[in-house]
């Protein structure tokens, strides 16, 4: 048999890298510690310094600040994303662990997870500082749209049903579309 032969006789193969995968154990067990406490709760904690303009260092835990400016049209350096989109990035970063957690839940495996975010969100109110008289409810995001582009050793349908399960139960998600309990104050 020839090179050619053996080449020509050899049915291809396809090989698939799966994303790296989370700890299944570990999200058994913290599923069944919530089971066990549904009304537990933690409490996140950022704090963010002015540096000039409108950039701003906001510190969480021990990692590097996460920058914010504002676009030049805005009257900022546009150095970094605008607040806008850094809530839009936490909630792709949201929606990206759920979807995970419970692929991972229902044993599929990821090869690809990319979320893409468009956000209506205008400001002629200028901040409050002079511009539009507005309504609460009238400023911010009017409408958010996520698109889900997911790849896995499952069919589309399944797929779907995991993206579907993981936006129900998204926090951040869910901190968008719910009223929730909001207060400022001086420190």
């Amino acid at each position: 048999m020839t090179v050619a032969d053996a080449i020509e006789n050899t049915t291809p193969t396809t090989v698939k890298a799966y994303l790296k995968p989370i700890d299944a154990e570990g999200l058994a067990a913290f599923a069944a510690k919530g089971r066990a406490n549904p009304t537990s709760r933690g409490t996140n904690k950022v704090r963010t310094e002015m540096k000039g303009m409108y950039r701003s260092l906001s510190y969480v835990g021990d990692h590097q600040p996460v920058v914010v400016d504002e676009p030049l049209h805005l009257f900022g350096e546009n150095t970094a994303p605008a607040p806008g989109e850094i809530v839009l990035s936490g909630l792709g970063g949201c929606l990206a662990v759920g979807i995970t957690a419970v692929a991972t839940w229902k044993q599929v495996k990821l090869s690809k997870l990319e979320i893409f975010m468009e956000g209506d969100i205008g400001n002629p109110a200028a901040w409050g500082a002079g511009g539009a008289l507005k309504e609460a409810k009238d400023m911010g995001f009017q409408a958010i749209r996520v698109k889900v582009l997911v790849e896995g050793d499952a069919s589309r349908e399944v797929l779907d049903e995991i993206v579907q399960h993981a936006n129900f139960y998204s926090p951040v998600a869910n901190s968008m579309r719910n009223p929730i309990a909001f207060e400022i104050a001086l420190g």
